[in-house]
């Protein structure tokens, strides 16, 4: 338990905020534990101080891999100042605070554990247990893209994320499909208002017209409810007495399985297009990010497996259940075809991550560690 918990604090202690990054350095501790522990590790360069990591404990070849699954990035730590030093990793009564603690360093950590564990006990595996460590979850998966693209994990049949659920376990999850907007206008004297186009009037439009004629098309989903859209940032104008000739907004828009993104996208742009018809406005879109919604067969032998195995270790009926935010996973199951069974799983709880004081209590981060092994075993079994 004291390595354990050592080791998570030591992760704790490396900043890896998002931007920039800088997973090399959280990478470079988690193969110095693992070689440690008598596994081998390769660590992929993806950008400056950037990495993913990959290790693998050979299996039989009889089964499919099994991958254990983390990001090393975290948010910032952000402008309101925190009772606990974001990268002291302090513990007191039962919980270790830190940025990332919860989102995902102490998942990252346990799922680590849980592969020495299993290295240790000299089981032979059917199949692969594969750990994959990514960079940049928080921003834009250039980790989990660059893992799809050179194959790292061919032959997976399944995965466990360590995300926070408090030890819940999550067989679903969110899209995501982030637009920006842009607004152009003509400048003017602040005092002569229709000599100019005024972009922030343009924009404003545009927010009334999706309160008002944006519907999304979908079917309610019984564990995830229906999809989102969130009103994030805004930003335009020169100086107060300017007519603004540029104005930006961001929309995030969190999707359910069946939803079409193009089809979101396009009436959207039918949005912009009948403002631009009927005024001087002209817009522009783009896609910053586009993250598919996830969902597994209702039944599935993995999920039964976890399920089972929670409920056994735990003493209490473990159900399957969804969650908003998105992961990973939406770029890895499409690269599977959608035959990639996915559960998401960690000791943080979901409402600790990205704020002030973030901590993962104690007992789930062991409770975890033990969780993934069993997972491990009876999968590869």
């Amino acid at each position: 338990m004291k390595e354990a918990i050592d080791f998570l604090k030591d992760l704790l202690k490396i900043n890896s905020s998002n931007p920039p990054g800088n997973e090399i350095m959280v990478a470079m501790a988690i193969a110095k534990q693992l070689r440690e522990s008598g596994i081998e590790s390769t660590i992929q360069p993806v950008g400056n101080n950037r990495a993913n990591l990959i290790a693998r404990i050979k299996g039989t070849g009889h089964k499919k891999s099994l991958v254990f699954c983390g990001h090393m990035d975290t948010v910032s730590v952000g402008e309101i100042p925190w009772e606990h030093e974001p990268f002291g990793a302090e513990e007191i009564d039962d919980r270790i605070y830190g940025r990332g603690s919860s989102d995902m360093k102490g998942g990252l950590a346990a799922l680590i554990m849980a592969m020495i564990e299993v290295s240790k006990s000299g089981i032979t595996l059917e199949g692969d247990l594969i750990f994959a460590a990514t960079a940049g979850e928080e921003v834009d998966c250039i980790g989990a893209n660059i893992m799809v693209a050179d194959g790292s994990l061919n032959g997976a049949g399944a995965m466990v994320i360590a995300e926070p659920s408090d030890g819940e376990i999550f067989v679903a999850h969110k899209g995501a499909l982030w637009l920006e907007v842009i607004s152009y206008g003509k400048t003017a004297h602040g005092s002569m208002p229709e000599h100019g186009i005024n972009a922030i009037d343009n924009i404003n439009y545009f927010i009334n017209a999706l309160h008002d004629k944006f519907k999304f098309k979908y079917k309610e989903d019984i564990l995830l409810g229906g999809p989102t859209l969130n009103i994030a940032t805004i930003s335009g104008g020169v100086q107060v007495n300017v007519v603004p000739d540029m104005c930006k907004l961001q929309i995030d828009i969190r999707t359910v399985p069946g939803q079409n993104h193009q089809e979101i996208l396009s009436d959207i742009k039918a949005l912009l297009a009948e403002i631009e018809s009927s005024s001087k406005a002209k817009f522009d879109i783009k896609v910053f990010n586009d993250k598919v919604a996830l969902k597994n067969k209702s039944d599935d032998q993995f999920i039964k497996l976890t399920l089972d195995t929670a409920t056994e270790l735990f003493g209490s009926r473990y159900k399957a259940k969804g969650v908003t935010y998105c992961t990973d996973a939406s770029i890895f199951v499409p690269s599977f075809n959608n035959n990639l069974s996915v559960i998401i799983c960690g000791p943080g709880e979901e409402t600790q991550a990205h704020k002030p004081n973030e901590y993962v209590k104690t007992k789930k981060y062991i409770d975890s560690i033990k969780l993934y092994k069993e997972i491990a075993l009876r999968y590869l079994k």
